[in-house]
């Protein structure tokens, strides 16, 4: 995952060590040796997590974190506070300044990667999420500044997933200054059948259960719908630490230590429920804002319009942070024979089944818009090129190699698509230079004969190489 991280630390040494270990990882290294520089440098470059050590002359680490969570322009990044400090009142202090995590010295190697990688993949969807937020902005639809620290914490509804009375106990007791609503169960069997009746904010799931795997309950929260975005939060021991990594990555949010401390409890759950709340606020504000104007009405998808707005703000963002970025053009081989032969209705049918494919088919953080006829667009934002071929192909297949079921004499109908891609790197561009590169590709596609994917300066990608087994059809 491409990443880029800003580590802290006023001793040169220390910087050195974690910055090796990151860029081991193929992680973006910046280093400050002061809070005043970190601050300066986040004027200029947003990174996706900051490291950030404690014990610095001047400006310490916590006033360093309040200050980062203060501006509306860096409250969404990720702070991990580093530090040799192992009270709980300091680790405390750290998370209540708006830190996500405390880590101790020495570093534990596998908890400290895990949590790079958990927390910069919660700051990819929240960074798309305020991209569109920003864009419906752009186009007049909304004009509200949000920030992760101004969300409320109280009255969460919690799942607390626990068979040791002590510790669930604690949970009951301590979030009740937040008057938030604290279910307890202690066992998956019974959070299974709540979260069926009722919605959580959040899920305490403890790793250390009797009779059943912890880990394993939570990974099935994080792969049903309806609580995918659910925060989970681990409880465990110093022993658990390598299942805490696991965990971490595979979709848990955060983790708390046994014996568990109250004031420890509470600023971990308060963390997780302001970004929860976040998150839902830029999809609320976002999804109400926005007008059918900007949504083409067959297909559900974006439209051309909000589109080219879209992709103008990913150009600059590209340029400001250095990331490059994929976009597909693609479109429906041979489309006006099926409207000639079959009529506009069928023709209708396929446009609609054709933009659910490619919805189903992209990451949670890409775009598929609509953008005319039977033209389709794919953005993929921070994408690698062998990850790109691999998503253009994996659209293809998703159209060609299942009929689609519709309203013709047979009952369905086999359609094919060409596609044209470019890998778009930091730079000078305009909307309609880079949309022309792609569409060139598509040109290419076409003329070879069609249901073929193509990629500018690359020629045809190889169906062979980028075969997936598994992908979604509709």
């Amino acid at each position: 995952m491409a990443a880029r991280v800003l580590v802290v630390d006023d001793i040169l040494p220390n910087v050195k060590l974690l910055e090796a270990k990151l860029k081991a990882e193929f992680y973006d290294v910046l280093t400050a040796t002061s809070g005043q520089d970190a601050l300066d440098m986040l004027e200029k470059v947003i990174p996706d997590i900051v490291l950030l050590d404690v014990m610095m002359p001047g400006m310490d680490g916590f006033e360093v974190c309040q200050r980062i969570k203060e501006n509306p322009k860096t409250a969404h990044v990720p702070v991990v506070m580093v530090t040799a400090l192992t009270d709980t009142t300091d680790r405390v202090r750290g998370l209540q300044s708006g830190a996500d995590d405390f880590l101790s010295k020495p570093l534990n190697d596998i908890a400290l990667l895990a949590r790079v990688r958990s927390l910069v993949r919660l700051k990819m969807t929240v960074d798309e999420w305020r991209a569109r937020e920003s864009t419906a902005s752009q186009l007049g639809m909304t004009e509200e500044d949000q920030s992760v620290m101004t969300q409320p914490v109280e009255g969460a509804n919690i799942l607390v997933i626990e068979d040791q009375s002590f510790e669930s106990d604690k949970f009951v007791d301590t979030l009740q200054v937040d008057n938030d609503n604290v279910t307890v169960v202690t066992s998956g069997a019974e959070a299974m059948k709540l979260i069926t009746e009722k919605d959580f904010d959040l899920m305490a799931v403890s790793l250390n259960l009797k009779n059943e795997d912890g880990l394993r309950l939570s990974s099935y929260i994080r792969s049903t719908e309806r609580t995918r975005s659910v925060p989970i939060l681990m409880i465990g021991t110093d022993d658990d630490m390598q299942r805490i990594a696991h965990g971490l990555e595979i979709g848990a949010h955060d983790y708390i230590l046994r014996p568990v401390d109250r004031n420890e409890l509470l600023a971990r759950v308060r963390t997780q429920i302001r970004r929860k709340r976040f998150q839902e606020k830029l999809r609320a504000t976002y999804e109400i804002s926005l007008s059918l104007a900007l949504v083409d009405s067959l297909t559900g998808l974006y439209n051309r319009r909000y589109f080219e707005t879209h992709l103008q703000k990913l150009l600059a963002k590209s340029k400001e942070d250095g990331k490059k970025f994929g976009l597909l053009i693609m479109d429906i081989d041979r489309f006006k024979d099926i409207n000639d032969t079959h009529g506009h209705t069928v023709g209708d049918e396929i446009l609609k089944i054709y933009g659910e494919r490619l919805q189903y088919n992209i990451r949670g953080f890409d775009m598929v818009a609509r953008f005319g006829g039977e033209e389709f667009v794919v953005l993929l934002p921070d994408v690698s090129q062998e990850t790109a071929y691999h998503v253009g192909e994996r659209l293809r297949r998703a159209i060609s190699d299942t009929p689609f079921v519709c309203n013709v004499a047979d009952g369905q109908l086999t359609v094919t698509a060409s596609i044209g891609g470019a890998i778009i790197e930091p730079g000078d561009y305009s909307v309609a230079e880079v949309l022309d590169r792609a569409d060139k590709a598509l040109y290419e596609a076409k003329e070879s004969g069609r249901n073929a994917t193509f990629f500018e300066h690359v020629g045809r990608i190889d169906p062979e190489k980028y075969k997936e087994e598994e992908r979604k059809v509709v």
